[in-house]
């Protein structure tokens, strides 16, 4: 990747609560060209989905395969893809504890995404400065905000008759 020109991708996700509903967002940027990814899901999810969320999204974006360094804070997307998926895979998807991996649906299709390209993973320090994690984490809360936004609200009550009207019902003459 040394000579190469490099998808970089700085990615994050967000949760308004966790659970609840969550965003994630994802900075592309090829030579001079950038690209913002964001998105959410207004139901009840986690900010570690949505951390694997945003990889996963930005690489399925690529339109052919590429050399990529992917730049995120999350110490579980990068563990998970640098250490932990090898075993999972070998154990058929079960913990060291022979439990199942939590996010397994999104870890197989991160697994999927990324062996298509050439990726390099790097941790960088959330909320800590540096500009291109500060944008994902923008994109992130935005995509959070428009899911929370979409959300239904809560169901109307049901409607109760005037107690006036109830009253012959209630009371015998």
């Amino acid at each position: 990747m040394a000579d190469e020109l490099v998808v970089e991708i700085y990615t994050d996700g967000a949760c308004s609560g966790n659970p609840g509903p969550g965003g994630w967002g994802a900075l592309l940027r090829y030579g001079q060209h950038e690209k913002e990814l964001y998105g959410g899901e207004p139901g009840t999810t986690t900010n570690n989905r949505m951390e694997l969320m945003a990889p996963i999204q930005a690489l399925e974006s690529l339109t052919r395969p590429a050399a990529v360094a992917i730049y995120t804070d999350s110490t579980y997307v990068r563990n998970g893809v640098t250490a932990w998926l090898p075993r999972w895979k070998a154990n058929g998807w079960r913990t060291s504890g022979k439990q199942p991996v939590k996010n397994a649906d999104l870890w197989r299709r991160l697994d999927a995404a990324a062996g298509r390209h050439r990726v390099r993973w790097h941790w960088v320090k959330g909320h800590a400065g540096h500009p291109d994690n500060e944008r994902a984490d923008r994109l992130a809360v935005r995509g959070a905000r428009e899911a929370l936004a979409a959300r239904p609200g809560p169901p109307e009550p049901p409607e109760r008759p005037d107690v006036a009207d109830l009253t012959p019902h209630l009371f015998s003459s």
